[in-house]
């Protein structure tokens, strides 16, 4: 495997333990934190930069309220020492978190996302990252959605919300790939 370059950063967005509790709903992609693990190790043989974005919520009783378990890191996906950690408490990573300035800071161009839930962080942060000028890339299935009732009031399962989330970026905020295309080009 060949070096990741010092200018392409890693962002796993929310995978916290409260994305994997049942009260989260259906969802698709049951490979990805398995696809998000592999991107992780890919990142860190290369040592290249990763950034953890933990969700942290301003609603008293949410599962990602500060101290409560739902907010911790999914044990797999757990930062090591050195490892960037932005928290946040809107979908949108770059928001009030000082994310753009770390980046830039240390010369970053290229952004791979990661994580959850497609149509919400994931896609507020991708269509930000294309917006400040970061060439982005969404690694499809390395991403989940839950189920979700559509502003018509038509149940769509979580694969539709994810598909429909994708199709909002790609091509005009980011490329959306596969973890396959990814690793192939390391």
């Amino acid at each position: 495997m060949s070096r990741i370059s010092s200018t392409t950063t890693l962002i796993i967005i929310d995978m916290q333990k409260g994305m994997a509790m049942p009260a989260a709903g259906p969802r698709n992609n049951p490979q990805a934190e398995a696809n998000i693990a592999k991107l992780l190790t890919a990142w860190r043989a290369g040592g290249a930069p990763i950034v953890h974005v933990r969700h942290m919520s301003r609603t008293p009783g949410s599962p990602f309220w500060p101290g409560q378990a739902g907010a911790e890191f999914q044990e797999a996906l757990q930062p090591l020492a050195g490892e960037h950690v932005v928290e946040k408490n809107v979908p949108d990573a770059f928001t009030h978190t000082g994310l753009e300035r770390w980046l830039h800071v240390r010369g970053i161009t290229d952004l791979v996302i990661a994580g959850v839930s497609t149509n919400n962080s994931v896609e507020a942060t991708a269509r930000s990252a294309g917006n400040l000028g970061f060439r982005t890339t969404v690694v499809a299935d390395a991403c989940f959605a839950f189920d979700k009732v559509d502003y018509a009031g038509t149940p769509r399962t979580a694969a539709e919300v994810h598909a429909m989330s994708l199709a909002n970026l790609d091509g005009e905020y980011a490329r959306v790939v596969t973890i396959e295309e990814v690793l192939d080009k390391l």
